[in-house]
């Protein structure tokens, strides 16, 4: 597919210039494919042994906060890196949230020279960076995507992480004996490859990622603008609409919705990027577009759930395994639940062009209920643990996958950024929060409990999922 579009500086005649969309989204997704692998790498390889290193530093007891000041950082990271993606566009902001990981992991080995901790501290919230670029890329995936293959590129680059996620920590102990040589402390060799990797990954975005798919996306969409009548066009521009088929966004949500609707929503939405900027503005879309709510609901509650059920898992199966044995069981069993995550994730990605984004939607929800009834009925049933597991890897997957896709085509291409930025943001902290306060749970009431307390959790999501459909039925009819 091939678009006109006019080229050069204001004021001066300019010739059109041919664009290949179909050939830069290609192009694209290989690039993002491509550094989730170094980026997924990098960050894994670090966080492999940011536990172990953080006791090795400062003790056991801050041990745990360390690693949350990673997914912290990574959260709030999102806010900067999403404004700069407003402003400039995708390459600049995946570049600078990259490189925000590397400085990090240079103050990381510095900490492990010196022993200082506070600076531990700050180098894994700056070790976030790389968490906020690999999250940031599967939206770079939709910019240009037609809007039947949306989900399925996204859900391409989610998959992508696959390979770094299942690579890296095999690669941890030769990286750090590889650099023996060199004097540093034990367990910081691999930071250092996961320096190299962030280096490399924005190396490879700043020289290739040309030109920027969300630049582009914008320019296209003023084509197009141009293109319709001049009463239309000047209607758009009033209320500063993305010139996009308002049926694109509203036939591919799944939830029945009407094109009535749909244009009512996007309305709503372009007249609050004029009242401000930025997560502000992001808050006042979320409020004002459903299908945008949801979205970004779907992703943080997903991610809620797999973490706070997760992160236990390791202390419940070491209720009844001995020592030498847990870690082999652990290894599995997380194995499979990264699987659950990634390896699938083209799958879902089909299905949530196939179906609808709602019904994938809803279809994750209840995968997370099911692994939460099978996780937390298991008792010290290994194998049934595994297959709870599995199965919140491939809810997860469904409400990221379908959320993601769902958030990026309901809100205009202005303020997609700032919305994608308050997602990412929002599922971050809701990820630490269940990371913190599932250790509580399981310490005063089980594993059992810790699922119980999940299941109940996601169920609002449902009835919002419902609710939003329900209603735009309604506007349709």
């Amino acid at each position: 597919m091939a678009t006109e579009l006019s080229t050069g500086t204001v004021g001066r005649a300019t010739e059109p210039e041919r664009i290949d969309v179909a050939r830069i989204q290609r192009r694209t997704l290989w690039l993002l494919c491509l550094t989730q692998v170094i980026g997924g790498i990098g960050m894994t390889i670090g966080m492999t042994v940011g536990v172990l290193l953080a006791a090795q530093v400062g003790g056991t007891a801050i041990s745990g906060l360390a690693q949350s000041a990673s997914v912290v950082g990574g959260a709030l990271l999102a806010v900067p890196v999403t404004r700069i993606m407003r402003t400039g566009g995708r390459r600049p902001g995946l570049v600078a949230a990259y490189l925000t990981g590397a400085v990090g992991g240079v103050l990381i080995v510095v900490a492990a020279v010196t022993g200082w901790v506070p600076l531990l501290f700050l180098g894994m919230l700056l070790f976030g960076g790389g968490t906020a670029a690999n999250l940031q890329s599967r939206y770079a995936a939709v910019d240009l995507a037609e809007p039947n293959r949306r989900g399925r590129q996204l859900s391409m680059v989610v998959w992508a992480t696959t390979i770094g996620a299942v690579t890296a920590p095999n690669l941890a102990a030769p990286a750090d004996d590889v650099l023996g040589w060199t004097g540093l402390p034990l367990l910081s060799g691999p930071f250092v490859f996961s320096v190299l990797a962030f280096v490399l990954a924005a190396g490879v975005l700043l020289v290739l990622l040309r030109p920027d798919p969300l630049l582009t996306a914008r320019r296209l969409g003023a084509e197009r603008a141009e293109a319709l009548p001049a009463e239309r066009a000047e209607a758009l521009r009033a209320e500063a609409l993305p010139a996009e088929p308002v049926a694109d966004a509203v036939d591919t949500t799944g939830g029945g919705a009407a094109a009535g609707a749909g244009a009512t929503s996007a309305r709503g939405a372009a007249r609050t990027v004029a009242r401000g900027d930025g997560l502000r503005a992001a808050l006042r879309v979320v409020r004002e577009v459903p299908a945008a709510r949801l979205g970004i609901s779907a992703v943080a509650m997903g991610h809620l759930v797999m973490v706070g059920v997760m992160a236990m898992t390791p202390v419940h199966l070491g209720e009844w395994h001995s020592d030498a044995d847990v870690l082999r069981v652990v290894g599995i069993v997380l194995s499979l639940h990264i699987a659950g995550m990634f390896a699938l994730s083209p799958v879902v990605g089909w299905l949530t062009d196939r179906f609808g984004r709602r019904p994938v939607i809803l279809g994750g929800i209840g995968t997370l209920l099911a692994a939460c009834a099978v996780a937390g009925t298991a008792g010290h049933n290994t194998a049934q643990v595994s297959v709870g597991l599995t199965l919140l890897g491939l809810g997860w997957s469904g409400t990221m996958v379908a959320g993601s896709t769902l958030l990026s085509e309901s809100v205009s291409a202005d303020v997609r950024p700032a919305v994608q930025g308050l997602s990412d943001l929002t599922m971050g902290l809701a990820g630490a929060l269940a990371g913190a306060l599932s250790g509580f749970v399981i310490q005063l009431a089980g594993y059992a409990v810790l699922n119980l307390l999940a299941a109940v959790a996601v169920v609002p999501l449902v009835a919002l999922a419902l609710r939003t459909a329900s209603r735009e039925e309604r506007a349709g009819a």
